[in-house]
């Protein structure tokens, strides 16, 4: 494997980027991985490993860079809620034209490197950053062949941009992977997001995972559960198999 952190310009400043893909047989498709809200660490480096694995070009973003944070462990410790309050004006920061704009960057900086593919892009986002990897897909229609939100937030809201409004836009196959107990998507959203999709014809699927909690998926969790977690796995490799290769 070949692994780079490397600052990519945008239209704000430069976002240090983690981009990890196979040594040989590219180029290969190009998945960008948005990360959750506690930031890049270990954890999300390590999936992207294993997403690159399997043959993709992962680009793995540092979102807060406006806020000159990158990792939340270097910055001064807090009272856990303090902590807690302090990730959440982080992420409140964000928005999605701003992720968009960072997500044109990063493909602009991977088109000029000859292992990433020039064929359809996936993307992937966890828990804030569902509502980024589908709005990605619908502004690039062209462009991304398949995008999958895992237990995201915001998927139905007020917003024009809204997940389950936008997501007609897309060409893309579109998977929401949703926890069964999620007090950031409970059930009653997950329902209005299917009823939606279907309504508007979106090539989707929309999976609850029984018996899980929102952050399934993430090793570091209290809430981790490894049947659920790998079945989420076989669930995107399949999805950009089918829409990547």
């Amino acid at each position: 494997m070949i692994e780079q952190t490397v600052d990519v310009p945008t239209k704000d400043g430069r976002t240090t980027t983690f981009i990890v893909h196979p040594e040989r047989g590219g180029p290969h498709p190009i998945v960008l991985f948005f990360m959750d809200a506690p930031a890049i660490r270990e954890e999300l480096r390590d999936m992207a490993r294993r997403l690159a694995s399997v043959g993709y070009y992962v680009i793995l973003p540092n979102l807060y860079y406006r806020r000159g944070v990158m990792e939340l462990k270097d910055l001064p410790p807090l009272a856990e809620d303090k902590a807690r309050e302090r990730m959440f004006e982080l992420m409140n920061s964000l928005s999605i034209p701003l992720v968009m704009d960072d997500a044109e960057a990063l493909l602009d900086y991977a088109s000029r490197d000859p292992a990433a593919g020039t064929g359809p892009v996936g993307t992937v986002g966890y828990c804030m950053s569902g509502r980024y990897a589908i709005n990605f897909a619908a502004r690039w229609p062209s462009r991304v062949g398949a995008a999958a939100s895992i237990y995201g937030t915001q998927l139905v809201t007020d917003d024009a941009d809204s997940p389950h409004l936008v997501a007609s836009k897309a060409s893309a196959e579109l998977y929401f992977a949703c926890a069964e107990t999620d007090r950031w998507a409970p059930l009653e959203t997950v329902e209005a997001l299917d009823t939606a999709l279907k309504g508007a014809g979106v090539r989707a699927e929309v999976e609850i995972y029984p018996g899980v909690e929102h952050g399934f998926a993430f090793p570091q969790r209290a809430v981790y559960d490894k049947a659920s977690a790998e079945r989420h796995w076989e669930r995107l490799f399949a999805l950009f198999k089918r829409n990547l290769s």
